[in-house]
């Protein structure tokens, strides 16, 4: 993706503790795009260690997943062996490396935001055949159940300014902006999750922004400070958490 530190080496092996994203959700995506043909051809973008790519394989006719990252790449070939109608290759989302008209519907999930957007919705264009579709999507928790509200006070005593970053933000308006997509919806899919705390916690370390650096020592201690808060601010036990899939549907323009 990005050239500008959205490099996930150091994350990659906690990606398995972050709750999927909503299978209704999927389900409904694949459905209003019209993905049920034997024929149907998804690139996934920014694959990862395949945490959506497992879930569009069981459901479609063919899938490629592109990932620059070769560590990230590396767990999630293994975590989709078993399928026999994906193959992964490498590329970015501005720079897929697939051919122009090639596939019928592009998937970005939780990681358009780390591309430079436009120049992923040309790539995306470029590669869609007439008539595709554009999907990003994320998996957030809900932050205003309670357990949620204090994550975000813990995290706020450490960093005041902290924010989500793109994210969070709608996409609608940068999508139809771009001139090259139109007929954009909109779906949330909550989603209810029990998790430990263990868990819950090994998950934050899959994340990465301009807060904390996992590659310093800095950066290191001070993650490890808000997860020590979080223990104790929940101690032992589960964590029963709503988690909502938000996704965009972008239809691709007539190409003149």
């Amino acid at each position: 993706m990005k050239n500008d530190g959205w490099d996930y080496s150091t994350q990659a092996r906690y990606y398995e503790k972050r709750p999927n994203y909503s299978d209704e959700g999927i389900d409904y995506m694949l459905n209003f795009v019209g993905a049920n043909k034997e024929d149907y051809i998804v690139a996934d973008i920014g694959a990862g260690t395949g945490n959506l790519t497992k879930l569009l394989a069981e459901k479609v006719g063919k899938i490629i997943a592109v990932e620059p990252n070769d560590f990230m790449k590396e767990i999630g070939i293994k975590a989709t062996e078993k399928y026999g109608n994906l193959s992964w290759i490498n590329g970015t989302g501005e720079d897929t490396k697939l051919p122009t008209h090639s596939v019928n519907l592009v998937t970005f999930g939780s990681s358009f935001n780390t591309t430079d957007r436009l120049l992923a919705l040309r790539e995306s264009y470029r590669i869609l055949k007439p008539d595709g579709f554009f999907v990003c999507m994320w998996n957030n928790r809900d932050l205003t159940i309670p357990s949620q509200k204090r994550v975000e006070e813990i995290i706020k005593k450490y960093f005041p300014d902290y924010s989500h970053g793109t994210r969070r933000e709608q996409q609608a308006d940068f999508i139809l902006n771009s001139g090259l997509f139109n007929h954009v919806s909109f779906f949330e899919f909550p989603k209810m999750v029990e998790v430990s705390l263990d868990d819950y916690c090994e998950a934050w370390k899959s994340v990465k922004n301009k807060f904390w650096d996992l590659e310093t020592s800095e950066g290191k201690e001070i993650l490890e400070k808000i997860i020590q808060d979080i223990k104790k601010e929940f101690r032992e036990g589960g964590l029963n958490l709503k988690y909502i899939t938000r996704i965009w549907i972008a239809k691709k323009k007539e190409e003149k």
